[in-house]
């Protein structure tokens, strides 16, 4: 059963029991500033990991609840799968509690389970008003149909339920994809000494592995994820769904802020302006006019911007989906079907939220043409529907297309003839169809994984075919990751030999920190002629690493530098065609034990292992106690 991964957040007014019921459920103390301590309120966004039952890995991300702190929030539950919404009983909901509740709708979030705390300090009575209050303010959101759970974090009454509820609920919810290229907008920047650099944050989508090359966007950066760690356990790979910090290389702490992308691939869109459908909240301070000052926070990231409307001056109170588009001042990194939140600056307070249309809008004339062109954007040309389902599942045939597309067969043909042509599309076999930037991408990703093997093992003459293609078995169906290694291999960016894949300029040779003792080992080896020691007496002097040692002998017999005359015996090339050449020279079409034995002056020890590997090699063949040469003397 495929392990899943989830995040859940804490929202709620400030002072409600959000840290303390993390604590209560994880054992985590999340306020870990030294001002957080002192003034008993979060300030930044808390993680811990709530250990669950089967195959399910949980993050809790702990959100501040003070105003003040409302970006923190934002961008600690943007990417979250679940919301506990806490309200203490003794306060019940809050100006805070509401606007956390407009947030966490704006941004998506449809499964919530409402958690009333310090149950202890109130009696039945008054809990039961709180709760009937709860359900009113729920009764209008996505929410009303949330469940209650009752608890007290000090006394941990109601945790074991809350826990099974969590349970229960995330069971529900569709874990997010792992197979796309890897996306995680970054809330925290830190340094640890010795280290270098480290981001935090919630993967959206794909999966990062140890040593992969990736880019910091939108600077266009590129770096190394170095280290791998989930709530401070070291791992060799994260993906979509779990909290995750990276250790980078080839970056400083002051080029990378909060709000920046961290990715995979070069394929994701940098934009500053973005047509979006827009919904506002039900009561406003004042009008949004047209071409206000707005501040939008999208991922992790909060850019100033001005909101233009193309069929209205001003918005005081709507109910309606409006479409309409934001141009922001600073570069964000989005796509198509992202959340976001708008914010009015004076007087803050949250306005409104949406999703995104097209990350990358442009100019249009005001009027009632482009709400329509929005609209069909809005919905999806049949182009982008393809796109989509391609860039989600892959590689489809004509038949799941349709089904995902709900386009008929004449539409799809039509559209799948004009982006083959365009080369957006690739036919790949049997009408199956790729995109074909997602096919550039993992080739780059191929070739640095070939190439990074080539560095991590540089005496072996490559990776073997099959581990490589199943090392991508959890992004690239089995098939796809072939086509595209013989794509490579046909334009001589990868060679194949047997069954091995390695770059096309690459050659097998020594590790430059071993390859002087390394050396000295062959030398020694080849002094002494057939008559060797046992392996094991050339290198344990040596101090290279068991590793390496294994490689050495490996790339000494597959590079024909060295032969195996048993388990524990190499002999060097030149000592064996010596010997080789000694033996013919003196010996007919035939000879004998003996004969061999007079000759070569060798103890039983080397001369049965030297015989027999001249009837493996197929020098000779063995006829009862006689071996006659398979090749005449010349």
């Amino acid at each position: 059963m495929d392990t899943k991964y989830y995040t859940i957040g804490m929202a709620g007014h400030i002072d409600h029991g959000k840290t303390t019921l993390t604590k209560a459920l994880t054992n985590v103390d999340t306020d870990r500033l030294k001002e957080e301590k002192e003034r008993n309120i979060s300030i930044e966004l808390g993680y811990a990991p709530l250990h669950m039952k089967d195959n399910m890995h949980v993050s809790v991300v702990d959100v501040p609840g003070h105003e003040r702190f409302i970006r923190q929030m934002i961008a600690g539950v943007a990417g979250i799968d679940l919301v506990l919404l806490v309200i203490a009983a003794d306060e019940g909901t809050m100006p805070q509690t509401k606007e956390h509740i407009e947030i966490l709708e704006f941004l998506g979030i449809k499964r919530c389970i409402v958690v009333i705390t310090k149950i202890d300090t109130v009696d039945e009575e008054f809990l039961e008003i709180v709760t009937l209050d709860i359900q009113e303010q729920l009764a209008s959101t996505v929410f009303h149909d949330a469940s209650v759970v009752y608890a007290d974090s000090i006394s941990k009454k109601g945790i074991d339920e809350l826990k099974e509820k969590i349970f229960y609920e995330l069971n529900e919810i569709e874990t997010r994809d792992s197979y796309g290229s890897f996306r995680l907008p970054i809330d925290q920047v830190f340094t640890v000494q010795g280290q270098g650099t480290v981001v935090r944050g919630t993967i959206y989508e794909g999966l990062v592995r140890k040593g992969s090359p990736l880019i910091v966007l939108p600077q266009q950066k590129k770096v190394k994820a170095r280290q791998i760690q989930v709530h401070h356990q070291e791992t060799d790979e994260a993906r979509a769904g779990q909290r995750t910090a990276i250790n980078l290389g080839g970056i400083t702490k002051e080029e990378v802020q909060r709000g920046d992308v961290l990715v995979s691939s070069d394929h994701f869109l940098v934009t500053k302006v973005i047509d979006v459908s827009l919904k506002f909240v039900d009561e406003m301070n004042s009008p949004i006019k047209q071409r206000s000052l707005v501040k939008i926070h999208v991922g992790t990231s909060e850019v100033m911007g001005t909101i233009v409307f193309f069929d209205r001056n001003e918005v005081k109170q709507t109910s309606d989906e409006v479409l309409c588009q934001l141009r922001l001042h600073e570069e964000v990194v989005v796509r198509r079907g992202d959340r976001f939140i708008l914010r009015r600056p004076t007087p803050v307070e949250t306005v409104g939220g949406g999703w995104v249309i097209d990350p990358k809008g442009e100019k249009y004339r005001f009027g009632v043409e482009t709400i329509e062109a929005l609209m069909k954007k809005k919905e999806g040309t049949p182009e982008d529907r393809l796109k989509d389902v391609l860039f989600e599942y892959k590689l489809l045939d004509m038949q799941q297309i349709m089904q995902y597309t709900s386009l008929n067969e004449h539409e799809l043909h039509d559209v799948l003839k004009k982006e083959v042509e365009n080369n957006n599309i690739i036919e790949m076999t049997n009408d199956r169809f790729i995109l074909s930037h997602q096919l550039i991408t993992l080739q780059d990703e191929l070739v640095n994984a070939v190439k990074d093997y080539h560095e991590q093992y540089p005496m072996r003459i490559g990776i073997n075919k099959a581990e490589l293609v199943q090392s991508y078995r959890d992004f690239y169906p089995k098939l796809y990751v072939e086509f595209a290694v013989e794509k490579l291999v046909e334009k001589s960016k990868l060679k194949k030999s047997e069954q091995y894949i390695a770059l096309q300029s690459f050659a097998s040779h020594f590790p430059k920190k071993w390859e002087k003792r390394m050396n000295q080992i062959i030398d020694h080896l080849k002094s002494d002629g057939i008559a060797v020691k046992r392996w094991e007496e050339y290198v344990k002097a040596s101090q290279i690493p068991e590793k390496e040692i294994v490689d050495l002998q490996t790339f000494l017999l597959q590079s024909g530098e060295a032969y195996k005359l048993d388990e524990h015996l190499l002999v060097h090339k030149l000592s064996f065609e010596k010997a080789l050449s000694h033996l013919k020279q003196e010996t007919e079409q035939s000879f004998d034990l003996k004969t061999a034995k007079e000759i070569l002056e060798l103890p039983r020890k080397y001369l049965i292992p030297f015989l027999e590997l001249l009837d493996e090699l197929k020098l000779t063949s063995r006829l009862e106690n006689e071996r006659k040469w398979v090749k005449l003397k010349q």
